[in-house]
């Protein structure tokens, strides 16, 4: 045996081949110095223990742990009821261990299995072929009262489309405000799909209904996952940070007035940074190309009189995104095979139903 573990390829780490062949390291090490005569000890785990159970002692226990009245109960619950009664075989981690040796640990309930929710992936390629919303809380001056906030934001080009202050909030607020909305901006079937989270209104069978008798697709994101819904959630946040945002409202009407002038504000006169300087009123009508023209001549006429100030030659406007999504399929995903770049191409919302429900 030393023998072998001295030929060992010099590859195979001596504590591999010792683990391997039951032997002490650090015995072999001595052994090798001439510190040691006699044979290499057996590893501990191995060699016998003087204070273990015996083998009528040991399956005693097993016997117990498996009797109709305690084989439904777990290896504390059955110790502490030995001890109420004058008996104590062993610990409860050898209890455990007993178990774990016989492959009869573990949890023997019936356990839900993990859920896995699909990834909501959508992508809108021009206005209207996707809309996102959600609800949010405004506080009133009188405490625990609430008001509750309806928003429906366009995924293109971020224009809210609708929105309206409750008191309250249900499924049938919902369904009104979205078939209000469908029938102002001419919805056609298969046309729209309505991304939202999980919350009650959203989820409840009597708004998926009307959904569905509008032919608008619903996409639901994720359980527990807060950033399924980002426009939205974006939005709020833009809305709350305001530096006029009163943070108590007296009233209803007081939070209608400031949400309309706020609202008026966002998609008429707000210079949207994820549209790249554009308003969202100008992207959703489709006005920002004339808007982007007279940008260009202003910038061309500003490097027609100072060039050498455009070290990088003459300056071009940008125009809005091509194309918004949530959620898109990135090189990593590809890599990872998360998704098949050839089986599951990126769809426009209109071609792509996620998360039906």
């Amino acid at each position: 045996m030393r023998l072998a573990i001295e030929e060992r390829p010099s590859r195979l780490p001596m504590s591999v081949a010792c683990h391997v062949m039951g032997l002490n390291r650090s015995s072999v090490y001595e052994r090798r110095r001439g510190l040691v005569g006699h044979k290499a000890k057996r590893c501990r785990k191995q060699a016998k223990q003087p204070r273990a159970l015996s083998f009528i002692e040991r399956q005693e226990v097993l016997d117990t742990l498996r009797s109709e009245e305690y084989r439904n109960q777990p290896p504390a619950e059955v110790h502490h009821r030995l001890l109420e009664q004058g008996k104590a075989p062993c610990s409860i981690s050898t209890m455990h261990r007993l178990l774990r040796e016989k492959q009869e640990n573990g949890e023997r309930r019936n356990q839900r299995p993990a859920q896995h929710n699909a990834i909501p992936r959508l992508k809108a390629m021009a206005p209207n072929q996707v809309w996102t919303w959600d609800i949010s809380k405004l506080a009133l001056v009188t405490t625990g009262v609430y008001l509750s906030l309806y928003a429906v934001i366009d995924l293109f080009s971020r224009y809210t489309v609708a929105w309206m202050i409750s008191l309250k909030e249900n499924s049938a607020l919902a369904t009104q405000l979205l078939d209000e909305a469908s029938v102002r901006y001419s919805i056609k079937p298969d046309q729209l799909t309505l991304h939202q989270d999980r919350g009650s209104p959203m989820t409840a069978n009597g708004f998926l209904g009307a959904m569905r008798n509008l032919d608008i697709t619903c996409s639901h994101s994720r359980p527990r996952v807060s950033n399924d819904n980002p426009v939205s959630e974006s939005a709020f946040k833009t809305l709350k940070y305001q530096p006029d945002y009163p943070g108590k409202f007296n009233s209803t009407e007081h939070a209608r007035q400031w949400c309309g002038d706020y609202y008026n504000w966002a998609n008429f006169q707000h210079h949207h940074s994820g549209l790249n300087g554009y308003t969202p009123a100008q992207v959703f009508t489709g006005g920002y190309k004339d808007i982007a023209t007279a940008k260009q001549e202003a910038l061309d006429k500003r490097f027609m009189l100072t060039p050498e100030r455009f070290v990088k030659g003459r300056p071009l406007i940008k125009m809005p995104p091509v194309e918004v999504a949530i959620n898109p399929i990135s090189a990593e995903d590809i890599a990872d095979g998360v998704v098949d770049a050839v089986n599951f191409p990126t769809l426009s919302a209109a071609g792509y139903k996620a998360n039906i429900r």
